[in-house]
């Protein structure tokens, strides 16, 4: 089992942002020193009624503070970008963090992001897809030709490569049936997002699982999920700290039409305590080994990718809530 922290860094407007900064980083320090295994962060282009810092200036210096903790992107937005420019950025994070990169990307949903990039929704599949290949085949050593009208290559090789040979694993994040299918074939693990339901990525596995069959590819060495979570002493303390804050996020996920991409036509804009069930971990240590058991015993979930740090929480209960996971958590869903 092993665990990562997501610092998404989102923070209201007005922030004093270099404490904010401050703030991750001792966040950081305290899922490093209490047992935490890697940091990851996101990403987002204008996002409006919070700040976001872009990935690589980002994780490069989350690197620096690490030690001996993987960093990955959970997820970049591939299809807004270069092929060739991603390439290049995070071979060097991969060599900046001594080789412990984790590459999640994933499509994206929010029509304002593909606008501002020039990007038109339409294809964005099949420009997502043209975009790994033309990354992981350079990243792979590979001599690489490519007629894209966004990107066109003649023998195109790095001379910069990841430390990872032949590259740091890619996960896929994927939340309609489709985009499961494509992170089966394409991708060496399927990023569960936080979102959904341990009842929707229960079946949605095995359709993950089926694909892989099809295309005649083993079983993926890691199966990674998401999880919003807040640990406290007790289960009153941690929902009076965490549900403002939760509850804040999905309302501006539920703007952003986060939901709509969701299967089942699943909603984010129902009252919390709905939103809560089978999405949000909040308690004390026990319940929250509680919960995450069935990931790990019924799904086979072998990475955790926690978030516990919302925009506008102060950071001395998410310090607390890491501390807490690190030191009673993990130990108990390791064993």
């Amino acid at each position: 089992m092993e665990f990562g922290l997501m610092l998404a860094n989102q923070q209201p407007l007005g922030t004093d942002q270099r404490e904010a900064l401050d703030e991750q980083l001792r966040l950081l320090r305290v899922a490093r020193d209490s047992g935490w295994h890697a940091v990851f962060t996101g990403q987002h282009f204008l996002s409006g009624e919070v700040t976001d810092m872009q990935p690589v200036p980002f994780l490069a210096r989350l690197a620096a503070d690490a030690g001996d903790m993987r960093v990955g992107v959970g997820i970049l937005l591939l299809a807004l970008h270069n092929p060739v420019e991603v390439a290049e950025h995070f071979a060097a994070l991969d060599v900046i963090s001594g080789g412990r990169l984790t590459f999640g990307v994933g499509l994206g949903y929010r029509q304002p992001e593909y606008d501002a990039l020039g990007v038109p929704m339409t294809g964005s599949a099949a420009r997502f897809e043209a975009n790994l290949d033309v990354v992981t085949r350079l990243w792979a050593g590979e001599t690489v030709d490519a007629d894209l009208p966004w990107c066109r290559l003649d023998g195109a090789r790095l001379a910069l490569r990841p430390l990872q040979q032949p590259r740091p694993p890619v996960w896929m994040a994927a939340n309609s049936d489709p985009a499961v299918r494509r992170a089966a074939r394409l991708a060496d693990a399927w990023m569960i997002n936080p979102h959904a339901t341990i009842d929707t990525v229960r079946r949605q596995l095995k359709l993950f699982h089926s694909e892989r069959d099809a295309t005649g590819l083993a079983a993926p060495v890691e199966l990674p999920a998401m999880r919003e979570i807040f640990c406290a002493k007790d289960r009153a303390t941690a929902a009076e700290l965490a549900s403002k804050y939760l509850a804040d996020k999905y309302r501006m996920y539920a703007k952003w039409g986060q939901d709509k991409v969701m299967p089942d036509k699943e909603s984010f804009d129902i009252p919390y305590d709905e939103l809560a069930d089978q999405r949000f971990i909040v308690g004390s240590p026990e319940d929250c080994v509680r919960a995450l058991l069935p990931w790990r015993d019924e799904l086979g979930i072998d990475h955790f990718v926690l978030r516990t740090h919302w925009a506008g929480m102060p950071v001395e209960p998410a310090a607390e809530s890491v501390r807490l996971i690190g030191e009673e958590v993990l130990p108990a869903l390791s064993a």
